[in-house]
């Protein structure tokens, strides 16, 4: 039974600890985050391109010019879209630099910096 406990707190410290390092994808519901930040994707660039926030609070990427692009992060990403938004709770600090797959190579990139 000991051995059964020590293997669950193990699996669950280790859920927190990765939880705590990547952000989170907010899936809608719940309770919100402090603050909301939008960046609009819109003539292969996001705006605005770099972004500062604090820990826990989201950033929205919202597609407005009817090209397709994405929101491509090294760990997650959302789908490749023509209209929509991809919302993104930032739990982890650091900076967090993205890219649109399709638009890289005409400079379509952007970061989150996390304080």
């Amino acid at each position: 039974m000991r051995t059964r406990r020590r293997i669950l707190t193990a699996i669950a410290t280790m859920a927190l600890a990765a939880a705590a390092a990547v952000p989170a994808v907010a899936l809608g519901g719940g309770a919100r985050a402090s603050g909301t930040h939008v960046v609009i994707l819109k003539e292969l660039r996001y705006h605005p391109s770099t972004l500062t926030i604090k820990h826990g609070e989201t950033v929205t990427w919202e597609w407005r010019d009817g090209e397709k692009h994405n929101v491509t992060f090294s760990r997650f990403h959302s789908k490749t879209m023509s209209h929509g938004a991809y919302t993104v709770r930032f739990l982890g600090k650091g900076t967090f630099s993205y890219r649109c797959t399709i638009h890289e190579a005409e400079g379509m990139r952007g970061k989150v910096i996390v304080h």
